[in-house]
């Protein structure tokens, strides 16, 4: 984070727009330069500059909450063992102190200031820079991987760096010099994937609210020294970088990434948003997929409230009202047995009113075949009002577009649809979109269940709750427009 107002600096039509309304974060999630998002003692904790933070029971509603002492700006914290590292930046910035500045590092076993884990105790100063060497010593964060920690650190003033530090204290490794590895950006972040170490950074203006232009890129190594270059080949010393995510809709200037993997599958980042124009300008927190195409993040996207096809990935099949196919009427004489000067004319869609002559009263079971743009094949999907989120997602409902007829678990694990929506846990579904782009769908609540589990197509023509299993296609789901 620079925080010189006014600074000047040297992605498909059926998925979510960041910064559109219904992908907003709930309750009060305003916060700049957010920490990654970490997880202790039952709950989402992030911390922000001078000192301030954000706490989160489901990662959805976020709550002014946390402590940390020191202030300064832009931390980053990571839980190594039992320890919760804490660094941050005073002075630099091209404020006060111009851009002679300290990266400092503090510990804790629990980020609950309820819990009697919590105290924190000082490691001291790990980065510094003088106010005249081309290197501003703030925007610090961490990277653990292969056993060593590493620091990143630095701004659009010179150069961006990094340096080692002991994993076992938090602390500078004796004799460790920095190294430069970046230009022209901030507020980086570090992940290591598949062997290659990836250096991303925040490239454009902040602190201008809708006129912050902040956009995340990125460049990777084989070395967590470097060189790290683009997709195209560019060094990020020479100023390169993958886009992986910039503003768009109603919310301007995404910064400060960090990675939260979920497991099976599921990755996410937080970062901010330098505005959001639907809260006043202010700066809000942003948590969206991480997507990896072809060995690169970019940001995936949240379902967009719509009209879809719910298309199997393990047959290609659609998720469908178990009824009787009802044919649309159809004079085979003006198809196969036509003239070519015969007229032509449009045959409409089969209405819903025509579809549902074959639909029971009552709860209806669910299974998929092959998609004929029929109404029973058609859900609509939005979030569920007032029924808060899971990890950067709302709860949402499901039901046969232009009906109240809603998708449900049903007994023992089956899974139907219910006449009309009524909010019950075992109406609501999360829809986490995964690293290769298709989503998991996963219901609030299913009686007797032991464990997290999720839709799942059982063969090519049966769905079915069970757990949810990375490596196979059968609980991959994908939305197309009808």
């Amino acid at each position: 984070m620079k925080l010189v107002p006014f600074a000047i600096a040297a992605l498909g039509i059926t998925l979510a727009l960041p910064g559109t309304a219904f992908a907003q974060l709930e309750g009060e999630p305003f916060i700049h330069d957010p920490s990654t998002v970490t997880f202790s003692d039952g709950k989402w904790w992030t911390f922000g500059t001078r000192g301030g933070g954000l706490v989160s029971d489901d990662g959805w509603v976020w709550h002014a909450g946390g402590e940390r002492p020191g202030g300064g700006v832009a931390p980053d914290v990571i839980r190594i063992g039992d320890r919760y590292y804490v660094a941050y930046a005073v002075g630099g910035g091209g404020m006060n102190g111009g851009h002679a500045s300290n990266v400092k590092v503090m510990w804790t076993r629990s980020l609950d200031p309820k819990s009697p884990d919590f105290g924190y105790h000082e490691v001291g100063t790990v980065a510094s820079t003088d106010g005249i060497e081309l290197a501003d010593a703030i925007d610090p964060a961490f990277l653990y991987a292969e056993g060593r920690l590493w620091l990143s650190y630095g701004t659009y003033f010179g150069s961006i760096r990094m340096v080692e530090l002991d994993p076992a204290t938090g602390g500078r490794r004796p004799g460790n010099e920095p190294v430069d590895v970046a230009i022209d950006m901030e507020a980086t972040a570090l992940m290591h994937r598949d062997g290659w170490y990836y250096l991303l950074g925040t490239h454009g203006t902040c602190c201008d609210g809708p006129n912050s232009s902040y956009n995340i890129r990125v460049g990777r190594s084989r070395n967590p020294t470097g060189p790290f270059v683009d997709n195209m080949d560019v060094p990020l010393l020479k100023g390169g970088g993958k886009l992986v995510v910039a503003g768009r809709g109603r919310q301007y200037g995404p910064g400060h990434f960090g990675l939260i993997d979920l497991g099976d599958g599921v990755e996410k980042f937080s970062m901010h948003y330098e505005s959001d124009l639907d809260r006043g300008g202010r700066s809000v927190l942003g948590i969206l997929p991480l997507l990896w195409k072809d060995d690169w993040p970019v940001a995936g996207e949240n379902i967009v409230p719509g009209t879809y096809e719910i298309q199997s990935e393990r047959g290609g099949g659609a998720l469908e009202l178990a009824v009787d196919f009802m044919r649309v009427p159809f004079d085979v004489r003006r198809s196969f047995m036509a003239k070519p000067g015969d007229p032509v004319g449009p045959i409409p869609n089969q209405s819903l009113a025509e579809n549902r002559q074959s639909w029971p009263a009552g709860n209806i079971d669910v299974d998929i075949g092959d998609y004929m743009i029929r109404s029973h094949q058609q859900w609509t999907i939005a979030p569920a009002s007032g029924a808060g989120g899971a990890f950067g997602v709302p709860w949402y409902k499901i039901v046969i577009a232009g009906t109240g007829r809603a998708l449900a678990v049903g007994p023992e694990g089956t899974v139907q649809t219910v006449p009309a929506f009524t909010g019950a846990p075992e109406q609501l579904w999360r829809i986490d979109q995964l690293t290769d782009g298709t989503y998991r769908i996963m219901p609030k609540a299913s009686a007797g269940a032991k464990e997290p589990i999720a839709l799942v197509a059982l063969g090519r023509s049966t769905p079915a709750l069970a757990k949810f299993d990375p490596a196979s296609d059968a609980g991959r789901w994908t939305f197309k427009l009808p």
